[in-house]
């Protein structure tokens, strides 16, 4: 009886990390939020409404923008980071900044910036009372700097059912050698600390994603952990947003069998839809706008999750 249990337990595993949803269509328009560039979008839902936060565009840090709800009117309010850290490069960039909260209300902002002199981007991190900042840089060291990747970019802060706090992220991975990656780091409760060792969860094998797997956010379901993440090179038409399951936020994660936001499958409504979050019943992703390569906008649609699984509208 043991052995049929613990078949049986398999075979339900097996079944639910295989099941995909279906292939996603063009449910409406979506909702052209910010027409500026705005890439990379991180959201957060606070007592008075939405905050968003973006990859650095022209002078500005980490692009702050504020709304009372989802639809907006979203406003692009100023520039969330304080000062350069110390170990990172002026005038590198930040890249996707993702922003969390801690039991004790402090909130944390995770970014990707390039090291001084080398310019190999790692990560780091943050800290301020207020959502929309200022943020000041903790640490003499970037968080996340593993020798060998290429450079660590796209922080995403996830808090388990259990309180358990963990950062994915993306290693970029090299030209010879392995294509890119999304880990897991477990943090201490500080989100400031990383504890025991990664968690390889996907990585870029298929040929549609051209050995570019990156910008992970995760969503629990009831029976499984949904990873949402884009593939491919952002400049091409051809970036698109997929996801994949798993039992356990460790794995294994299998990826659905077609891809979730694209440009053809959103009916040439969006360029290159990808950065993709998903907050309270909408998925915000960035799409090229008007048709040229030099500025991304925010755009939101519904989403569900019948059968535990995404769907959109």
């Amino acid at each position: 009886m043991k052995i049929k249990s613990r078949l049986l337990t398999l075979a339900v595993v097996i079944a639910m990390t295989l099941a995909t949803a279906p292939p996603a269509s063009a449910i409406g328009t979506p909702h052209l939020l910010l027409a500026q560039d705005f890439p990379d979008p991180d959201i957060v839902k606070t007592d008075s409404g939405y905050a968003a936060f973006s990859t650095s565009t022209g002078p500005v840090k980490v692009p702050y923008a504020s709304a009372p709800a989802p639809e907006g009117p979203w406003r692009v309010a100023g520039d969330a980071l304080a000062a350069v850290p110390k170990w990172a490069k002026p005038d590198g960039g930040f890249w996707a900044p993702d922003v969390t909260r801690l039991a004790d209300g402090t909130f944390l902002l995770y970014f990707s910036a390039a090291v001084a002199p080398g310019g190999e981007m790692c990560i780091g991190v943050a800290a301020a009372a207020k959502v929309e900042g200022p943020y000041t840089p903790t640490g003499e060291a970037p968080l996340i700097c593993v020798p060998g990747d290429g450079g660590d970019i796209d922080p995403q802060s996830f808090v388990d059912t259990d309180g358990t706090r963990f950062l994915l992220y993306k290693s970029d991975g090299a030209t010879v050698g392995p294509p890119a990656a999304i880990w897991s780091q477990k943090l201490l409760a500080d989100g400031r600390t990383p504890a025991g060792p990664r968690t390889e969860l996907l990585r870029a094998d298929l040929t549609s994603e051209k050995g570019v797997v990156e910008a992970p956010s995760v969503v629990k379901a009831p029976s499984r952990y949904l990873l949402f993440y884009s593939a491919d090179t952002f400049q091409s038409s051809g970036y698109h947003t997929g996801y994949a399951s798993a039992p356990t936020l460790s794995g294994p994660f299998v990826k659905a069998d077609a891809q979730f936001l694209s440009t053809d499958l959103l009916g040439g409504k969006v360029d290159a839809p990808g950065g993709a979050d998903v907050v309270d019943g909408h998925i915000y992703f960035h799409g090229w706008l008007g048709g040229g390569r030099t500025a991304r906008g925010l755009y939101r649609l519904p989403i569900g999750f019948p059968g535990d699984l995404p769907q959109l509208g």
